[in-house]
Order: structure tokens, then sequence, then C-alpha cells
């Protein structure tokens, strides 16, 4: 497998998740070629990011008043092809949290128990009116810890 810049020990980077959401591949997901399109995998980590913050409450700010999680970057790595009706199980970890965003790591497993997809992201969360990062709460920082 070739080097990862974000992972230092795989070994030790799969077994650090433990929030996942399942993905079923969808016919609509796939190219001509009849594998997932390329853009498909940013939208299973929108998913499952969007979950994630929901299971840690980082979506439970009424009209944004806190701030709003807003991806400031987006990366994927590509290791084993998916196809229509494949089951990947799609697991996210915050990985760093600074005062005003989280760097946010993805990985996908299909259903052989194989590597398909890995990837990392920034969040920086903004006051929705003046576009300007805002601090993550203490509330905030505890509850991503103990996930």
């Amino acid at each position: 497998m070739k080097s990862i810049p974000y992972i230092e020990d795989m070994i030790e980077w799969r077994e650090s998740f433990s929030f996942s959401v399942p993905i079923n591949i969808r016919f609509s997901e796939t190219d001509m070629f009849g594998h997932v399109n390329n853009v498909s995998p940013f939208i299973y980590f929108e998913e499952a990011r969007i979950e994630f913050l929901k299971s840690v409450g980082l979506f439970d700010n009424p009209n944004g008043e806190n701030g709003i999680p807003v991806a400031a970057d987006l990366q994927c790595d590509y290791h084993h092809q998916m196809f229509f009706n494949d089951k990947l199980e799609l697991y996210v970890k915050v990985n760093h949290i600074g005062n005003t965003s989280i760097d946010v790591h993805y990985m996908g497993i299909n259903q052989d128990d194989k590597l398909c997809l890995t990837g990392r992201g920034r969040l920086v969360y903004v006051n929705p009116k003046t576009g300007k990062p805002v601090p993550l709460s203490d509330q905030m920082k505890e509850n991503i810890i103990h996930v």
C-alpha cells in the first residue's frame, strides 16, 4: 500500500475508529466502467461526518448561534475499487481539535473487509453571518473527545 501522509501506522490508525455508518453503493454512484465514480466518496464522507457531528451534539445549535461547521479542505485516497451494490462501512474520527477547527479522518471498509478509501479534512466553525471563524466551546471539545 502506498504511503499516506496523514497516517503514521496503518494498523494503529484503523483500530482507533469507533464511529461508523453503513453505506450502500447505489447504481447512480457508478460510472460507465461500473465502479464508483470518483466524486461519490466525498458524498459518503459528508453523510458519515454529519451523523458523527449529530452524535456528539455539534448540530444542537439553533440557527448556528455558536457557529456552523464548514469544510475547509477535503482529501480522499482510493485503495480498492467499489461497485454497485457493495456494502461499505464508513468510519469517522476526529484526529485533532484546534481552537476553531477539527481535523477529521475517514476510512471505508467493504463487505469483504478490504480497505477501499481513506481520507481527511478540516472543518472550521464559522459565524454564519460574518463568515469569520469562532472558537469551539469547551463543551464541544469534551463531546468530541468522548466519542
